[in-house]
């Protein structure tokens, strides 16, 4: 764990070590994040829309499971139309 100082106005050097690690070269925009009692320097990506993308390529796929579910609730209704249709037409109540 590496430990620095901050300076009289508020400056704070990373470490060397961690600068290469992390790839913090002089121009690279950090965001600092204060998390539940914790202060967090966050590298700030050249492109975010980029740096998202493929984010949630090993997760479920939603809109599959959405399409999915729709085709299921239209059999479904159409099942239900079927039988409602196949059936008697009730007589009146006298």
């Amino acid at each position: 764990m590496k430990e620095t100082t901050v300076s009289q106005k508020g400056w704070v050097v990373i470490p060397k070590e961690i600068r290469e690690l992390y790839g913090l070269t002089p121009g690279t925009k950090v965001r600092i994040v204060d998390y539940a009692g914790r202060i967090t320097i966050v590298p700030v990506p050249e492109d975010p829309v980029a740096a998202l993308r493929g984010m949630f390529a090993a997760g479920p796929n939603l809109v599959r499971e959405l399409t999915e579910e729709r085709r299921k609730e239209r059999e479904r209704e159409d099942a239900k139309v079927r039988r409602l249709s196949s059936g008697t037409k009730e007589q009146p109540c006298q």
